[in-house]
């Protein structure tokens, strides 16, 4: 959420912006270089206007691998590393090279194929916590080569029937400190064994029983040696808050295992006044860009997008995240570092709005709702109608407004609902389909919803006079294949020949960066919007996490965050497929940083998997990086097209 500006040839520069450091979808603190971001918009080479190439130009199929034989044999493992840990599971991947391809290889015995330039990739069972390693062998003839890869095999914890009472002490919860509401229910669990018998002792003689999770929905549980179960009950939060040395209790005959539980503190409902805190720090200079996050749960997915100084209640801690009322009705998390205490008795104003109103301009539509604080609100698509919800929030119109002419008709209607006493649902009817919003706050004019029109599309060359934003994802962080090729040097020459062949076909491309030096996640989509782009593409190289069958489950995907943004993703994804010819693993939804600007149509594509010896091999060609950006360019150019067609009259 912005404050209110024209778009101006300044928003080119990047941003100064400090975000919080929780996860890998959100923000790091950096100023971008800008140096990298005006060569970025510099053209590339072979970006001379010409003609659109035919949609079917261009190879189809990986390239076959290279052979390289007659090398000395030399054994390396890119995963797991020495020391990793691979379990608890059956069997989890690995991957390298023996330097040559006419080698044979075994890997604890098991022969695995090597691919014809020496990389090879092997899905096995995890090495017995007694012998914790992989033994590589490569031969040819009379040659060979060994390696040793020691690895952590976490011993798995059975919790038996028979024997001296073993418990899961990890298992315990509530962990840490929590500040609840008195009634608020607490769930207490552990895992122990299912022939034993478990309490949540409190103070003095109180006990509550632990119930068998598993044997109260009809489940047998754990078979064979494990015989554990989960033991689960709830109290309110003040049964826990009044016996601060609570534990849980697993007896079994003659053996009893006690274990404490997290502290549990309630927020005093004598008190007169409301907890008020403020959503992140407004700055003398604000950053336009900067959001809070809410989540529906501690350390849950991104669902909300506050503006820094939104105003709440606050109702809880848990770990290092505090639960803030947004109405009478809904509360959601947000990281305690963004959370500042205000003082004792403060209250905000009432936000309460007694008109709001429509008003066009040549790029986009503005929703204006003047308010005297910033909301809290959430944003929700839904086909050609756009959802804002504020929270917190009145409206009373008496007359709404449509500024324009009757050939000015991008939002059509606008219908409001008081869905509770503070809470306020506005619908916008559009007369297309959504291409992208802003929420922005502007102290003068109150809250802001600018919608943006569709840009006026040619159809005889649809990229003539669109501004494409590529990204070449990566670093910091990046996948590795089986001979070292690093993502973000992969990814790089592919959005740089995406950027040729989009300005070949009249687009104007900015790129987020043309060195190999680390840009933040956050601000690539922010030198995207502020670049004012009509697509934003991060392109990327997919990977598994430990334990996944790689055979079973690869091939090619698009990600997407807005709803706006799926038909791009379908028709980038469609000739991926078409040219990779491998196997389709679909469009999904997913809460990435640089697939959430709502400004354009974004998406992220995972062409190939980087493992695989022959996917791996195919960008360290310029076939196969051919195949990746011409189904990029062709996919982007296709959206447009769709644009034009819709256009025609």
């Amino acid at each position: 959420m912005r404050p209110f500006a024209a778009f101006t040839a300044a928003e080119y520069l990047p941003p100064m912006i400090r975000r919080p450091a929780r996860a890998r979808h959100v923000a790091l603190h950096v100023a971008l270089p800008l140096l990298a971001l005006l060569a970025a918009c510099a053209p590339g080479r072979g970006a001379a206007p010409g003609a659109t190439p035919a949609p079917d130009a261009g190879p189809l199929g990986l390239p076959p691998i290279p052979a390289v034989t007659g090398r000395p044999l030399d054994i390396r493992v890119v995963s797991p590393g020495a020391q990793a840990s691979v379990g608890p599971r059956d069997s989890t991947f690995i991957f390298g090279s023996v330097g040559s391809g006419d080698a044979t290889l075994t890997i604890n015995g098991a022969t695995v194929p090597v691919a014809p330039n020496g990389a090879f990739l092997a899905f096995l069972p995890v090495p017995p916590a007694a012998a914790p390693r992989y033994e590589l062998v490569a031969t040819r003839g009379a040659e060979s080569a060994r390696r040793t890869v020691p690895v952590r095999v976490p011993a798995r914890r059975i919790l038996a029937a028979t024997g001296r009472l073993a418990v899961d002490s990890g298992s315990v919860s509530p962990a840490g400190r929590s500040v609840l509401r008195a009634d608020e229910p607490v769930r207490v669990t552990v895992r122990a064994p299912r022939n034993a018998t478990a309490w949540l002792a409190l103070d003095g003689d109180r006990r509550v029983p632990l119930v068998d999770a598993a044997a109260a929905r009809g489940s047998v549980g754990a078979t064979g040696d494990d015989a554990a179960t989960t033991w689960v009950t709830e109290v309110p939060a003040r049964a826990l808050a009044q016996a601060p040395e609570a534990r849980v209790l697993i007896a079994r005959d003659a053996d009893t295992v006690r274990l404490r539980v997290g502290r549990i503190s309630v927020a005093d409902s004598t008190a007169l006044a409301r907890d008020w805190v403020q959503l992140g720090r407004v700055t003398a200079v604000p950053d336009t860009d900067r959001v809070v996050v809410g989540r529906p749960t501690p350390d849950g997915t991104y669902k909300w997008f506050f503006a820094p100084g939104t105003p709440v209640e606050r109702t809880g801690m848990q770990g290092g995240m505090t639960r803030v009322r947004l109405d009478q009705q809904l509360e959601v998390w947000v990281d305690s570092s963004e959370v500042i205490a205000l003082p004792a008795g403060w209250s905000p104003p009432r936000r309460v709005a007694g008109g709001a109103r429509v008003a066009p301009a040549a790029e986009w539509v503005d929703f204006l709702v003047p308010l005297a604080e910033r909301p809290p609100y959430q944003i929700v698509e839904r086909g050609r109608e756009i959802d804002l919800v504020l929270y917190g929030t009145t409206l009373s119109p008496d007359i709404l407004p449509l500024w324009g002419t009757a050939t000015d008709s991008l939002v059509r209607q606008v219908v409001w609902e008081q869905e509770a006493t503070d809470r306020v649902r506005v619908t916008l009817r559009l007369s297309e389909d959504p291409f992208g919003y802003l929420a922005m706050w502007d102290p003068a004019r109150g809250f802001v919803l600018r919608v943006r029109r569709t840009p006026a599309v040619d159809p005889a060359r649809p990229l003539r006079g669109m501004r494409i934003v590529v990204d070449a994802g990566h670093p910091p962080g990046g996948a590795t294949g089986p001979t070292g090729l690093w993502e973000p040097v992969a990814v790089l020459p592919v959005a740089e020949r995406v950027r040729d062949l989009l300005q070949q076909r009249g687009a104007t491309v900015v790129m987020t960066r043309t060195t190999a030096d680390p840009v933040p996640l956050g601000d690539r989509g922010i030198m995207a919007r502020r670049a004012n782009g009509h697509a934003f593409v991060s392109i990327h190289l997919n990977a598994f996490p430990d334990g996944v069958n790689p055979y079973a489950n690869a091939g090619t995907s698009t990600l997407f965050f807005h709803q706006h943004s799926e038909p791009l993703a379908r028709l980038v994804q469609r000739e991926m497929v078409r040219r990779f010819r491998v196997r389709d693993i679909g469009i999904h939804y997913q809460n990435l940083a640089v697939a959430r600007p709502p400004w354009m149509p974004a998406i992220l594509t995972e062409g190939l998997f980087l493992m695989f010896p022959e996917q791996e091999a195919s960008l360290r060609s310029p076939e196969g990086r051919e195949l990746y950006a011409r189904a990029v360019a062709d996919g982007v150019e296709e959206y447009f097209r769709g644009l034009a067609k819709r256009q025609a009259p």
